[in-house]
């Protein structure tokens, strides 16, 4: 018996690996669940209710989901080029304080329609740098990405840490470990009265559409697969692979930091050291669960955010922890590599 690969996959079988991933993960979490004693059908259906039985739950799962197809597109777009960027975590958090810093100090002053799209783009900025960084050692040196990357979280993370708690601190948070919070005008306009809900989630959609076409339809989309899918050969074949690279990383590193301007503009007002419940880690399940599509992203994230956001109705009604969800989550990665897999590779007898 060996493995053997496939020459073509099939649109189903490639369709249908996702979904089979996230069924099995249900099928595994409903043991634990039966283990506590609950019903598990009846567990599952909570989970909707949680998500999506009212307005206020509803606008929160898609609020949720906002940060996480953005820094779901960042693995994405860094994992098809073969650019391991484990370091979304530190980008989310450097994106933050980026903007929480220009906002109160320099450009706090100028109108919205000036002022928001001028802190996008430094957050955008600041995670750009975050990831150019270990791509320089990789490329200059061979230094493995996975854990400059991987270290870089903790980086970044204390060193938001020691700002908010030093030269960016709000001295009206009574003593709270809290940055000074953005000029009003740099709050992202509401999609929905009385929510959470804000602006950020039509411009993560706008840009995993974007991302789409310029990886379907685009000449630095081929050359970033190609660079992916055979370094050398891409080489041979004539594609700049470190300039690929530079322009991969760009958009990774600042679809991350982006997350994190967009969650200090439209949700928090400012940067607390639990600013991220673990976005841009979750990002990479995500990626993986869509299969690194931009479009499956939309679908993988909103997954993601129902099981956070129903697991915390659920655990309120049924007693269930709701770390049930943090299970389901990581069972899918996992059942998504195994089906990958299958979908690459056949068994021969």
């Amino acid at each position: 018996m060996r493995f053997e690969r496939r020459e073509h996959r099939s649109v189903a079988l490639v369709i249908a690996t996702p979904v089979l991933a996230v069924l099995c993960a249900l099928a595994l979490s409903g043991v634990l669940i039966a283990i506590a004693g609950a019903p598990v059908m009846e567990a599952y259906w909570r989970i909707l209710v949680g998500a999506f039985g009212s307005r206020l739950s509803a606008t929160e799962t898609l609020t949720r989901a906002s940060p996480l197809i953005l820094t779901g597109l960042a693995a994405a777009v860094a994992f098809r080029a073969r650019l391991w960027n484990i370091g979304g975590e530190g980008q989310f958090y450097l994106g933050a304080i980026a903007v929480a810093a220009a906002s109160s100090h320099l450009l706090g002053g100028l109108a919205p329609a000036v002022q928001i799209p001028l802190l996008l783009v430094v957050g955008a900025a600041a995670g750009i740098v975050l990831l150019l960084v270990p791509l320089w050692l990789r490329l200059r040196f061979s230094v493995d990405e996975v854990v400059t990357t991987l270290l870089l979280n903790f980086v970044a993370v204390l060193f938001v840490s020691m700002l908010i708690d030093g030269v960016l601190k709000d001295p009206m948070a009574f003593g709270w470990p809290q940055s000074q919070p953005v000029a009003d005008a740099a709050v992202l306009p509401k999609l929905l009265a009385r929510s959470r809900l804000h602006i950020g989630l039509v411009i993560t959609l706008v840009l995993a559409a974007a991302v789409h076409l310029l990886q379907s339809r685009t000449v630095f989309g081929m050359q970033s697969r190609a660079a992916g899918l055979n370094p050398t050969g891409a080489v041979f074949a004539g594609v700049p692979l470190g300039r690929t690279l530079v322009k991969v990383a760009c958009i990774s590193g600042g679809l991350a930091g982006l997350a994190g301007a967009l969650e200090v503009m439209g949700v928090q007002g400012y940067v607390t050291k639990d600013l991220s419940p673990g976005y841009g880690y979750s990002g990479i399940v995500v990626a993986m669960l869509a299969n690194l599509h931009p479009l499956g992203v939309v679908l993988a994230a909103l997954f993601t955010a129902i099981m956070f956001v129903g697991a915390d109705g659920m655990s309120r009604s049924m007693g269930i922890p709701s770390y049930i969800a943090d299970v389901t989550v990581a069972l899918s990665l996992i059942s998504m590599l195994v089906g990958v897999f299958f979908t690459q590779y056949r068994i021969r007898r």
